[in-house]
Order: structure tokens, then sequence, then C-alpha cells
């Protein structure tokens, strides 16, 4: 388990919206933006995992979820990622993430914020240890995070979890 670090100073974003692919920079998202993506979600089981490539768990954990991602998107399984990377590890994140090819969009923490706010607005259980990984059921509620990396077995479980999970 790693803790987050303080993100680098601000640059501007080059992106304009989430993607698969990673030619620009993933759109930053803040404690706000967070949530309004999540609300988009509702009603799907999710998957968000954040990560960050200076967080060697992270890198050995999220080629599964990738895979997971894929395995489980027939059953309506939504994913997407977070990375907390700093504005100076940049390029080694996009190359990280042409390399993992995920299938699902990836945002970046946007630099600068109070981290020790966006961590308990995410999940009041996370105090910022790497890798989160958090499972919302249909309904948008967390029924289950993991902090720190876990085995694929610890994964399927919860992802069966949320997806039996009722809806609204």
């Amino acid at each position: 388990m790693v803790r987050a670090q303080a993100p680098a100073a601000p640059k501007p974003a080059t992106a304009a919206g989430p993607s698969s692919t990673v030619r620009t920079d993933p759109p930053l998202i803040d404690l706000d933006g967070y949530n309004k993506v999540l609300a988009t979600y509702k009603g799907k089981p999710l998957l968000v995992t954040f990560w960050a490539t200076w967080c060697e768990p992270c890198r050995f954990e999220y080629p599964m979820i990738v895979e997971l991602a894929k395995q489980y998107a027939p059953k309506g399984l939504a994913v997407y990622g977070v990375s907390l990377d700093a504005n100076a590890d940049i390029n080694v994140m996009k190359r990280f993430l042409i390399k993992n090819n995920p299938a699902f969009p990836n945002y970046r923490q946007r630099p600068g914020i109070d981290v020790d706010a966006f961590y308990p607005g995410v999940n009041p259980e996370w105090t910022g240890t790497m890798p989160e990984t958090i499972f919302y059921g249909r309904d948008g509620r967390i029924l289950v995070h993991f902090v720190g990396e876990h085995p694929r077995a610890d994964f399927e479980v919860a992802i069966q979890k949320i997806l039996a999970s009722p809806g609204h």
C-alpha cells in the first residue's frame, strides 16, 4: 500500500472528455467532477479504481482490472479509473495506459486540489492509501472497497456482489 502524494502545481488540461484513447491527457477531475461522473453510472454496477504509475501495487493490479472489465462488461459492469499521477508524470501515465489499453475511461485527479477533502469525499473510509478500488451497487452506494492490492478472487467476489445488487 502506498499513501497518495500531493500533486504538482496545476497546468492547463488538454483533454476534452473521457476516452479509452490516451493521445491527450485524461480529463482532470476534482470531487465535484467525480460526483458528476459517478451520477452518470447510477443504475449500473460500477468499479472505480484509483491508481498512479508511481504506486507499485497499482501497476500490478491495473492490468487485472482491465481484464476483469472486459470479462464482466457483457454482464453490465461499468469501470473507470482515476489516476493520481502529477503533471510531471503525464508521459509515463500515457505510456502506461497505452500499454494496458483499457476499454474504459480514465480521469486524472486535478492537481492542486485539497486531497484531505477529496479522499474522504470519495469514500469516508479512504485516507489516500493506494490502490483504492470502490465497488458501487446499482443504487450508487458503496458496497465494497479495497485499500491496497488484492487478489483476483477478491475482485471476482466483489464484482458478483455489485452485479447482483438491486436497482434503485
